[in-house]
């Protein structure tokens, strides 16, 4: 039985949103779950340029669009548009997730649980860790925010200092811990690196199909880190690869991205899917494009 014959009068929608979106995982994760558990749902992708957002955002209402994700460049600037965010989204400032309750659209966001949830899975000890994230965005928002209470300091190094700057003032504020926010220069990564356990890029630097750059020179990276880059296509980033290289202990993006979808999913059907299913889907699409 394929995904098409459960296509009918009655199918919900759920999709994903962002900019570029092409080579988005997400339809193909959801959908194979979706199957494996016989909901009568389809999930699909819809490229949305900024200047398009809310007019996208009515359309969802009007057409009863049951969950929505989102991502780069959208998961700040959709708040405004939505009717309800849940508290820790709303301290974040940032959402992932939204679902249609009845015509209310209300914002959540996963990436915090999905990434924590990831990194513990590693056997990786964040209890009194210094941390260092690159990029001060949505996804740097949420990650900071689930570490937060564990983590003794952090670093935030990011192309616009002011806003690595307002992200650091935004932790201060919320968790016992020493924040800090810089600018992204090398001269800055070289001195700070040093006194650095893990190494988080939040960026989408050395994503697909730019995947000879990465957002650290490798002559930086010390055998002591352990490196976390959110990107999960490809599935080893350029940063990851050069970390092993190096000897550092490394997490790719797949896990946080099949952990924050399997709770979007829930929250949507009220049911668990199969992430093993799913990541596996995954990883056998990214394979074959590598061929």
């Amino acid at each position: 039985m394929s995904i098409r014959d459960f296509i009918n009068s009655e199918t919900n929608i759920l999709c994903v949103i962002g900019h570029p979106i092409k080579h988005s995982m997400s339809p193909i994760m959801h959908n194979i779950a979706l199957q494996d558990l016989g909901l009568n749902y389809v999930y699909l992708a819809f490229d949305i340029t900024s200047d398009k957002l809310k007019k996208a955002i009515d359309s969802f209402k009007t057409l009863d669009i049951k969950g929505i994700n989102v991502t780069i460049p959208h998961k700040e600037t959709i708040i405004q548009y939505l009717d309800e965010i849940e508290p820790l989204a709303e301290k974040i400032g940032a959402i992932n997730s939204i679902k249609n309750e009845d015509g209310m659209l209300v914002g959540k966001n996963t990436d915090t649980i999905g990434a924590k949830l990831a990194l513990k899975d590693t056997g990786f000890k964040l209890k009194s860790t210094n941390v260092m994230i690159i990029g001060a965005g949505g996804a740097a928002k949420a990650i900071s925010y689930s570490l937060g209470e564990e983590i003794d300091r952090v670093l935030i190094l990011n192309r616009s200092k002011s806003r690595a700057l307002k992200l650091a003032e935004i932790l201060a504020e919320n968790y016992n811990l020493k924040v800090e926010g810089k600018e992204l220069t090398n001269a800055i990564l070289k001195k700070e690196i040093e006194n650095i356990d893990l190494l988080i890029n939040t960026t989408p630097i050395g994503m697909y199909p730019n995947i000879d750059n990465s957002p650290i020179q490798k002559e930086f990276i010390h055998k002591d880190l352990f490196v976390f880059d959110i990107i999960y296509n490809p599935l080893e980033t350029k940063l990851i690869k050069d970390a092993k290289d190096i000897g550092c202990k490394t997490l790719g993006g797949l896990d946080m991205l099949i952990n924050q979808g399997a709770l979007a999913f829930e929250w949507w059907t009220g049911k668990k899917p199969n992430k093993i299913l799913m990541k596996n889907k995954v990883k056998e699409l990214l394979e074959l494009e590598k061929c």
